[in-house]
């Protein structure tokens, strides 16, 4: 019998005027996160090594970000998967762990396609809300911010760029 409530998955992709090797450091690399993502960071490209984006490295530890996120598989300048979890106002959500996985393709010389899946959602009304809040956030904040960096150049952490 087929599941009433199959897996929810957030699926995002664009194309990204830049080459595959910038695109890919833009993921994997402390000066990379900085310019499109976050403020600060703490990655080593490894499996289980840490993929820590902190969007608000002045808060509280435990709020900076994706604390404990860790890198679960890669592929250089092909595929990078890590764990994610939730904003620290959804509590119950925050203590579990989501799954992302970027790709990369060189779509044409100079430009590269990028598709995000983000999944391993589970049930109930927190989930619900960090299901809406990331369908919004990597495609509205997340891309957006990657083509702007690669369009104008990185983000301004003391102005950064208006959102869509």
């Amino acid at each position: 019998m087929p599941s009433k409530n199959p897996e929810r998955v957030i699926r995002a992709e664009t194309i990204v005027d830049a080459s595959l090797d910038k695109v890919w450091d833009a993921w994997t690399t402390e000066e990379g996160i900085k310019s499109f993502l976050a403020p600060a960071c703490n990655i080593d490209v490894r499996v289980y090594g840490p993929y820590e984006i902190f969007f608000d490295p002045e808060a509280e530890p435990g709020r900076w970000g994706s604390e404990g996120s860790k890198i679960l598989a890669f592929q250089p300048k092909k595929m990078l998967s890590f764990t994610w979890n939730a904003p620290p106002h959804l509590s119950e959500v925050r203590r579990q762990w989501t799954h992302v996985t970027v790709r990369l393709e060189e779509t044409s010389k100079g430009q590269t396609k990028v598709t995000l899946t983000h999944d391993g959602w589970g049930e109930g009304k927190e989930w619900d809300e960090a299901f809406a809040y990331f369908t919004k956030a990597w495609i509205d904040v997340v891309l957006f911010r990657l083509k702007y960096r690669f369009t104008t150049g990185p983000v301004d952490w003391n102005n950064p760029p208006k959102l869509r």
